[in-house]
């Protein structure tokens, strides 16, 4: 795992074995931070990532400049991985929360500028996220919030959904309110 862009640019990440998250590619993750560049100043903003695996995502947001990153896991294994990268790259400014992701949505207060998440694509539940993050309204006016699914996942009808994007295998539904 690597961290394209910011700060750590470069910065390859050695994963252990016993890590069971699907990480996203590099060739999906560097489309994706493309994208949101030509959308978002990443200084200065708040970011959510649920199901957050490895933390590259909330890593990468890190490196660009975000103000702070809520990553909610539910593993310990996964949990354990991500308090290494922080204290190896001394990033103070993510907050990992062991957790339900289902569970934090239903108790959040917090609203973010980006939400993020990557959840198992075979989660049964992964077609009620969209609706349970605007239901709880946590993304702030003018927020993003991107879904990365499977190809048999189509967002398109929900009254949120902005666009779609892949790369490979990797898909991308974004949701603004």
């Amino acid at each position: 795992m690597r961290i394209i862009g910011g700060k750590y640019k470069a910065k390859r990440i050695s994963v252990p074995h016993n890590i069971t998250a699907r990480p996203t590619t590099d060739f999906a993750k560097e489309g994706l931070f493309n994208l949101l560049n030509n959308r978002i100043d990443f200084e200065d903003i708040d970011v959510l990532d649920l199901f957050a695996g490895t933390g590259s995502i909330g890593f990468e947001f890190i490196s660009r400049g975000a103000r702070s990153v809520v990553s909610v896991e539910q593993s310990d294994r996964h949990c354990v991985f991500i308090r290494k990268v922080c204290n190896d790259l001394k990033i103070e400014n993510l907050m990992l929360i062991k957790g339900d992701v289902f569970r934090y949505i239903a108790s959040a207060r917090v609203k973010f500028d980006v939400i993020f998440a990557d959840p198992p694509y075979e989660l049964t539940k992964i077609n009620e996220i969209p609706d349970l993050i605007f239901k709880q309204e946590l993304l702030k006016p003018d927020g993003l919030f991107v879904l990365e699914h499977s190809a048999k996942n189509n967002f398109e009808k929900h009254p949120n959904f902005s666009s779609h994007r892949h790369y490979g295998n990797v898909n991308y539904s974004f949701f603004e309110v």
